[in-house]
Order: C-alpha cells, then sequence, then structure tokens
C-alpha cells in the first residue's frame, strides 16, 4: 500500500505544533500500526530527518501506551484493539490517515505524539490500593468466599488498561470510565472494603483536581475502550460516592 499521512508534529509542551504531510510506500496489509510508524520513522531517519515521537511498550495491547488518535477515532477505526494491535488491512492503498495525540487538558503533549497521562497515576495513588497486614498472618486469599458474578465484574473493571481512549474521545475529557473501573476493582471485592469510602471520595476528588471533564452520558468512552469497560462502572462509582458522601 502506499499511503499519505498527516501527523502532528510538536518539538514541546510549549510549541504550537503543526500537522506535516508524509508518504510511505510499500506497506504490507500484514503490518501492524506501529510497525508502519517505524517504517515512517526509518526513512526519516535514513533522510536526516528527526523521526516521530510515539508511546509504546508492549506491542500486545496489554501496557496501554500506544495512544493515537487516527482519523478522529482513538486507537483507530477498529474495536476492542489498541493502536499496536491495529492492522494495516483496515486501511486502504492511497488512503491519507491522519494522526494526531490524545487532545485533553489533563494529558498535555510531551512531544509529537506523546502525551503526558501521570494524571491518571495520580488519581491511582489517591486511593487504588488496599490495606494488607503482611504481619505474618495473612489470611489466604482463598479462604474469603466471593460471589462469582461479583468476582466477574471485578476483573471485567481490572482489565482497565489506563490507555485514556476513554478521555480522548468523550467530548468533555471525563475520567470517569477509567476512575470507574478502578474503585469498582475494590468495591466489588471483600478486600477493597476496609478503604472503600475514603477510596472513592480521594480519587474523584484528584479526578477533578487535575481538570477532568464530567459525564454526560454519550457512552463514546465505552465504544471506544480497547478493553470494553463497561459504563456500568460508572454508575456503580456514582453509588459508592453518594454512600460515603451520606456517611460524612
Amino acid at each position: 500500500m502506499n499511503l499519505t499521512l498527516k501527523i502532528w508534529r510538536q518539538k514541546s509542551s510549549n510549541d504550537k505544533g503543526q500537522m506535516v504531510e508524509y508518504k510511505v510506500s510499500e506497506i504490507s496489509e500484514h503490518m501492524s500500526f506501529l510497525e508502519m510508524m517505524d517504517v515512517l520513522n526509518e526513512q526519516l531517519i535514513a533522510a536526516g530527518e528527526e523521526p516521530v515521537a510515539f508511546d509504546h511498550d508492549c506491542r500486545e495491547g496489554i501496557c496501554g501506551m500506544c495512544s493515537m488518535y487516527i482519523n478522529g477515532e482513538a486507537h483507530g477505526p477498529d474495536r476492542g484493539v489498541t493502536t499496536c494491535q491495529l492492522h494495516m488491512r483496515m486501511f486502504n492503498d492511497g488512503d491519507t490517515i491522519t494522526i494526531e495525540p490524545f487532545r485533553a487538558k489533563a494529558f498535555p503533549v510531551i512531544k509529537d505524539l506523546v502525551v503526558d497521562r501521570s494524571s491518571f497515576d495520580r488519581i491511582q495513588h489517591a486511593g487504588g490500593y488496599i490495606s494488607v497486614n503482611t504481619s505474618g498472618n495473612t489470611q489466604d486469599a482463598n479462604a474469603l468466599p466471593i460471589a462469582k458474578e461479583a468476582a466477574d465484574k471485578a476483573m471485567d473493571a481490572a482489565t482497565c488498561i489506563g490507555c485514556g481512549a476513554c478521555v480522548a474521545t468523550c467530548k468533555n475529557a471525563s475520567a470517569m470510565l477509567f476512575v470507574g473501573a478502578k474503585v469498582s476493582q475494590y468495591a466489588l471485592l471483600p478486600q477493597g472494603q476496609v478503604e472503600a469510602a475514603d477510596r472513592v471520595m480521594a480519587m474523584v476528588k484528584q479526578m477533578d483536581l487535575e481538570g477532568f471533564g464530567n459525564c454526560t452520558n454519550t457512552g463514546a468512552c465505552e465504544i471506544e475502550c480497547p478493553k470494553g469497560i463497561s459504563l456500568e462502572n460508572i454508575a456503580r462509582m456514582n453509588r459508592e460516592y453518594l454512600k460515603a458522601s451520606l456517611k460524612g
């Protein structure tokens, strides 16, 4: 395939940035999107130009780092996949592909397609943990009976990889799907009950401090989430927040 790429180039967070057009040729439909980006960067390096900066690590849909906004969609036109799992067979020969970083106040651009998502880390640090007795008298986790439905829902919430697609695709740049998943992950299990009230209050407070918007039930976040995190987690977070607020 021969493709035209329109890529956002920005030297730093203080730079204005602009779209720059590139041509790539002989791209196999079996390549992943990141492999296609590698081909472009090899081409740029050979020409003495600076390669395009983009985040990546595992390239297996696990780490959530490969966040790109492709043709107006977080992670591109496929569903249930991250950018590294997106393959070039989703595009046609001669296509023009527009590639941008995730756009949100709480995700400032570092360089080109790389954004700072440490705001997610700070939300996690605010309450995304449980107390565990490590004195030598720890209880075997298997000794705590947990209903299968609750365990399954907790596991579904725990599959969130924190990529930020929910934020990027939301018209309000809301992080409530991410926070809802992290709150639900613990709220559904007995191990998470000790800090339950403090957790949801602290994580929601930190989410607001980071500058994320609020949820208006558009549902775009669930559609674009590569792990299919359900909107039910937002509802659960709201219930947990209400309970914590009533407790004072």
